[in-house]
């Protein structure tokens, strides 16, 4: 473009290519870098009308390669103010502070940076701590942009589950899961560890059949793979019928190869929860709160002692008195009406009762369990449940160096800790 007065004319582009332009330009970058400006624009007017390129385009181009050597080159960087020495004590100070965002870490930083570099919690010298107690909230989080990504990778490749057998493993729901017949099982692990879960101490597996909820249970001492698999080989050679299923959550000390290799060698079916979605172990989950927790209650049992009465507990009365003497309710039906769901259940019976109206339970297993059946004393059974809770909680008391005393169920209300369930406030 060449200005004619109040008139500008457009010059038509020669047969210049882009090669002869390129070096027309190499030729006169030298006397346009060390000419004055007026002469500057003499030699930007030259250019344009010989090539045809616009003014503007061209003078950066000049001024883009001014003083750089090579094809491709770069501009000098600038000099980083916030370098390594100041992004380093910036990152701990970060981190002591639970990490926060910018906004919220500049007023701690100049508040707490005197007092952490006095305990030595951080060090870095004077002129450092002087450009943290002046850097902004926004460079406050470019500079520790890295740091996040570092964080962001450790919990991306963090170490997880077992993908391999989570993928030979199928997740099923409740509702997935057959009910028409015995031997579906889910299981579960319920800790006794109180409000401190440091150390070694009981745990209480729960099984139950989702046909007849049939219960069975067991108390293992921590969290071991191989004490939970003898646990539920044990707890399978008790059962009244065949298992055909085992079902547990996604705990390591029960989802393991261990029980997977025991379930292929006995022909048993094994299957898992989705994470996090405890509603897909919800029998087992029912049976936690009324055959567990509201047993046994919310205390705190890591002696050998209390193990052996509560796995005694489990194995011979509680197992007995549930399973033969307390009726359950199955849901029937379910249906929504106007934002409400109304449930219809079944006629309550004891799991007892459900396995013999079941066909899939044989002759044999039926007179087995009526002979159990006519064996018992409902009031019998329950008074030893008492006496076994008296024995776990003498033996509480022992550990504790408090002395046991009965109590009366008068003074329940007045005495016992609400976390603390009504049978074991009895003792």
């Amino acid at each position: 473009m060449v200005d004619f007065g109040a008139y500008k004319l457009r010059v038509p582009k020669t047969a210049m290519n882009k090669d002869a332009r390129e070096q027309y330009m190499e030729t006169l970058r030298e006397r346009y870098l060390s000419a004055s400006k007026k002469e500057r624009g003499g030699i930007l007017d030259e250019y344009c009308q010989n090539t045809g390129q616009e003014r503007k385009y061209v003078s950066r181009k000049f001024r883009y390669k001014a003083g750089l050597k090579g094809k491709g080159a770069q501009r000098k960087a600038r000099k980083e103010y916030y370098d390594g020495s100041v992004k380093t004590p910036l990152a701990e100070i970060w981190k002591i502070f639970d990490l926060p965002c910018g906004q919220r870490l500049k007023p701690m930083i100049e508040d707490e940076l005197d007092k952490l570099r006095k305990l030595k919690e951080v060090t870095c010298s004077d002129e450092v701590a002087a450009k943290l107690k002046k850097i902004s909230p926004a460079e406050i989080d470019r500079s520790l942009r890295h740091e996040k990504e570092v964080l962001r990778l450790k919990e991306k490749y963090a170490k997880k589950r077992d993908q391999l057998l989570c993928s030979k493993v199928p997740t099923k729901t409740s509702d997935e899961m057959d009910r028409s017949t015995p031997g579906r099982m889910q299981v579960d692990c319920v800790e006794h560890c109180g409000s401190n879960a440091s150390g070694e101490y009981v745990n209480s597996l729960s099984i139950v059949d989702i046909f007849s909820g049939w219960w069975e249970g067991d108390a293992m001492m921590g969290k071991g793979r191989e004490r939970a698999l003898v646990a539920i080989d044990e707890a399978r050679m008790r059962s009244p019928f065949s298992w055909l299923e085992i079902h547990p959550d996604n705990g390591g000390n029960i989802m393991n190869y261990a029980l997977y290799s025991y379930t292929e060698k006995h022909g048993v079916e094994f299957s898992r929860s989705r994470p996090y979605k405890k509603n897909d172990n919800c029998f087992v989950e029912q049976k936690n709160s009324t055959h567990v927790r509201g047993v046994i209650g919310y205390l705190r049992y890591d002696t050998e002692k209390e193990r052996v009465v509560i796995s005694s507990l489990y194995r011979g009365e509680l197992r007995l008195y549930k399973n033969f003497f307390q009726p359950i309710m199955k849901l029937a039906s379910k249906e929504r009406v106007s934002g409400k769901i109304h449930k219809k259940y079944d006629t309550p019976r004891t799991p007892y009762r459900r396995l013999m109206e079941s066909d899939a339970v044989s002759d044999e297993q039926k007179l087995s369990l009526t002979a159990t059946y006519e064996s018992l004393n409902p009031a019998e059974l329950k008074r030893k449940i008492e006496e076994k809770l008296k024995d776990l909680r003498r033996a509480y008391d022992e550990k504790n160096g408090t002395p046991f005393v009965e109590k009366e169920r008068i003074l329940l209300k007045k005495i016992v800790s609400p976390m603390v369930p009504y049978s074991m406030a009895l003792l």
